[in-house]
């Protein structure tokens, strides 16, 4: 098995609606590497994206943007058809903002990462991951493209001359050929601590995890996601950075790789 020796842990932020999850939010801040920070159109406002990069900046975090759909009904997770030229207009807007929003306090962004159905609808779709890949080399080209292992956003990122940092998910379920399976599915977000940091070992360590159907998956990954809205994220952050202590392996944020 080939052991990485590194890894960056990344967490979306900026989207918690109530007092009580903010808090989880900013709980989870030491343990993670780099963070995802909703633009005002899923989830969040402007006060909320300055306030969380205040807060991560005090933590030496990696910042980048979290840009969505607008549809905060459904937090952005709700699949509806979408034009390149719609996409490539969602990022330069958001990313835009939150950019803006950095420079005022100081900071530079890093990354980007697509939220939700946008994320998992260009990962299969290589027209809206050519828009979300333009949409960020016009803005920055420094701007390195968050997509899911395997998928067309990285292919994209990369032809667009971004970086590009390959996600690995240990606490969703994944489809025989590397997709997520939808949050609309049963089990298609892991809760049991153990199987979750079980799945973290096996895809730091040797780049594998296992399918809902059994299929054993092949992945590289350069970070790893930290839902904020898992129960008992906090202690399961924790959990992992212990894991990889006693395991030798740097967590690191995103723009610090080896």
């Amino acid at each position: 098995m080939t052991q990485l020796r590194s890894i960056d842990l990344n967490c979306d932020v900026g989207e918690a609606p109530t007092p009580e999850q903010r808090d989880v939010e900013a709980r989870l801040m030491p343990y993670v590497t780099s963070v995802n920070i909703a633009c005002g159109v899923h989830a969040g406002d402007a006060a909320l994206m300055r306030s969380t990069i205040q807060l991560a900046k005090q933590y030496d975090l990696a910042i980048g943007a979290h840009p969505g759909l607008p549809d905060r009904e459904s937090r952005g997770r709700r699949e509806w058809p979408l034009s390149q030229g719609f996409v490539l207009d969602l990022i330069l807007s958001q990313v835009n903002e939150l950019m803006a929003i950095g420079q005022a306090e100081g900071i530079r962004l890093s990354h980007v990462k697509p939220h939700g159905a946008l994320y998992n609808m260009a990962a299969r779709d290589p027209e809206l991951a050519d828009a979300v890949a333009a949409g960020i080399a016009q803005l920055n080209r420094g701007l390195i493209l968050i997509g899911l292992a395997g998928s067309e956003l990285l292919t994209s990122g990369t032809a667009h001359g971004l970086a590009v940092a390959a996600e690995g998910f240990a606490d969703r379920a994944y489809q025989a050929d590397g997709r997520l399976v939808s949050r609309a599915e049963p089990h298609a977000v892991i809760r049991n601590e153990s199987t979750v940091l079980a799945r973290a070992h096996s895809l730091v360590h040797g780049r594998t995890v296992v399918a809902a159907n059994g299929t054993m998956l092949h992945l590289h990954i350069d970070t790893l996601c930290l839902h904020g809205d898992t129960p008992d994220a906090v202690r399961l952050a924790q959990a992992l950075r212990a894991m990889f202590a006693k395991d030798g392996v740097t967590v690191r944020r995103l723009d610090h790789a080896d």
